[in-house]
């Protein structure tokens, strides 16, 4: 009872509620307006994908080896599927036809190496002497190139290479270029035996992908999604190997009227580089500049194929390929062009040629998993 006196039971009250009263309470996410709630959500959200994309990106990179090679057969085996589909309502196995494709794109990528790698071989060997050849051909940017040196006097600038003399190229730079250009033999082996597997247990694979939901609903989305892909890329290969046979015949005709040396392999090098969208044909119209000034009595002589290459390569791209790719697949330029940039880098020419059709598959994950319900035009 002396505790009762010493503290009656109002002032207990008293003290506990002026405690509380003073005691500054956590935050809490009830107390907060929705918006501020629902930004916050977003923000985390936002860099959880962030990580799981910079953590995704990175791998690729780091292991390039070993995704490369898988990547390229899966995109490669979905494009030669419809081919596979073909023998095989033809009552030739699957297994059968997967080799047989296999073999038969495998001749044909010889066949065009070996139409570019001579004359590259024998003009490597003359890169002294071709190099001397174009040094003469350029003297008639010497007088240009005098008036700048002087504005950069006039300035005070000072230029580096205007001190320095001209050295003919050294032969150090093919070995790093074929390192890049060229992935190892143990990539080319697991390409190729992924390549074959995939082609002939793809229905298996696609069985197994749309069994796997138990939702019928997302069993029918994901057989048209495999299909749409399947189509969408099968046909995609098949136009786009077509425009570029005809861009290597036209440039090869080009070649040869305009005087060109070796016209089959400068043909074949520009169907190659044509499956390259934008960085193809820029690089050939380089190759045809210098390999046309270079062997030309003048300097006009030796643009004409380069400057035909580029009316032919405006005509595709603008008239041909539009009508024929555009009414299937809607690709932005840009989305192109940061697509190229983006899986140069990460996986090098390869990642390259991967970059269009890549952006064909996720368009069409885009299409299907996220629809937009576009708005119709009202009735007449």
């Amino acid at each position: 009872m002396a505790g009762s006196r010493d503290n009656p039971p109002g002032r207990v009250r008293a003290v506990s509620n002026d405690a509380q009263a003073g005691t500054p309470l956590p935050d809490s996410n009830a107390e907060q307006p929705p918006v501020i709630r629902r930004a916050r959500a977003e923000v985390v959200a936002f860099t959880l994908v962030s990580l799981l994309l910079i953590t995704v990106v990175a791998v690729l990179y780091v292991a390039k080896a070993f995704f490369l090679p898988i990547v390229t057969a899966f995109i490669v085996g979905t494009m030669l599927s419809p081919a596979a589909n073909f023998l095989e309502r033809h009552r030739i196995p699957r297994a059968v036809s997967a080799v047989l494709i296999v073999t038969f794109v495998c001749a044909g990528i010889a066949f065009i190496v070996g139409l570019i790698s001579s004359p590259l071989v024998e003009w490597t060997n003359r890169l002294p002497e071709l190099g001397l050849r174009l040094k003469d051909k350029l003297h008639i940017f010497d007088r240009p190139l005098a008036l700048w040196h002087q504005v950069q006097n006039m300035f005070g600038a000072t230029d580096p290479l205007s001190s320095t003399k001209f050295e003919l190229p050294k032969i150090d730079w093919v070995q790093p270029t074929l390192e890049f250009l060229s992935p190892t033999f143990t990539e080319f082996l697991l390409f190729f035996a992924i390549l074959v597997l995939f082609i002939a247990s793809w229905k298996d694979l696609r069985r197994g992908l749309v069994m796997n939901f138990a939702d019928h609903e997302w069993r029918l989305r994901t057989l048209r999604i495999l299909n749409t892909i399947e189509t969408s890329l099968g046909g995609y290969l098949f136009t786009v190997t077509m425009i570029n046979f005809g861009v290597g015949i036209a440039t090869g005709l080009i070649c040869a009227v305009t005087g060109m040396p070796n016209p089959a392999g400068l043909g074949a090098l520009a169907a190659t580089l044509n499956f390259f969208p934008i960085i193809g044909p820029v690089a050939m119209f380089v190759i045809l500049a210098v390999v046309g000034i270079i062997a030309s009595s003048t300097l006009g002589a030796g643009l004409i194929a380069a400057l035909a290459f580029v009316g032919l390569t405006f005509l595709e791209g603008h008239f041909v390929t539009p009508a024929i790719i555009g009414r299937r697949l809607q690709l932005n330029a840009l989305a192109v062009f940061i697509a190229l940039a983006f899986w140069t880098w990460l996986w090098g020419p390869m990642g390259g040629f991967l970059a269009s059709p890549l952006l064909i598959v996720g368009l069409v994950l885009k299409e299907h998993l996220m629809p937009v319900n576009s708005p119709q035009l009202p009735p007449d």
